[in-house]
């Protein structure tokens, strides 16, 4: 016991040289041994394997949430788009029909939303647009995660006809 203590001491000791007022230990006792290393290595791997799952599980969750915002967003700019024209953009003419005049739209009011460009989902696919759908006049839809139709999870289609607030699609 009063080696430890001994060595805790020394640890701790500065400007315990004759006339130094360095804040540096002597040579034989700089650094940190192997086990003060592997302790630490251990505590991070530890904190990383509980911590790390949940962090990457919040990520994946905000993009989902965030293609529905996305995807309430474009709904409303259709919205706007159908006030103007009196239809909706046809299947051919797609999401584009929002940042670029169509052809002989005389009554097209846009750019209906910001950029120059219809923007991708979270995981970098385009949108698909239906208009008209199987389940009111419009349908947008994104893959998930995979970027195939289907799935189940994060990799589950997102439609704007299955988002809450959207099921009012229905009814137009």
């Amino acid at each position: 016991m009063n080696n430890v203590k001994t060595s805790f001491v020394a640890f701790f000791r500065l400007g315990a040289q004759p006339g130094g007022t360095s804040l540096s230990r002597r040579a034989g006792e700089a650094g940190f041994t192997l086990v003060e290393i592997l302790v630490v290595i251990t505590i991070i791997g530890l904190i990383m394997g509980l911590v790390g799952p949940r962090v990457l599980n919040y990520l994946s969750e905000s993009k989902v949430k965030a293609a529905t915002i996305q995807i309430e967003s474009l709904s409303s700019s259709l919205d706007l788009y159908f006030l103007d024209m009196g239809r909706y953009p046809t299947t051919a003419q797609g999401l584009t029909a929002l940042v670029q005049r169509p052809g002989g739209a005389t009554s097209w009011n846009g750019p209906y939303i910001k950029g120059n460009n219809v923007p991708l989902d979270p995981w970098s696919h385009a949108y698909i647009y239906r208009s008209p759908a199987e389940r009111g006049p419009f349908e947008i839809t994104s893959l998930g995660s995979d970027g195939q139709e289907g799935g189940a999870g994060l990799a589950a289609d997102i439609k704007s006809t299955e988002i809450g607030g959207l099921k009012k699609a229905e009814s137009r």
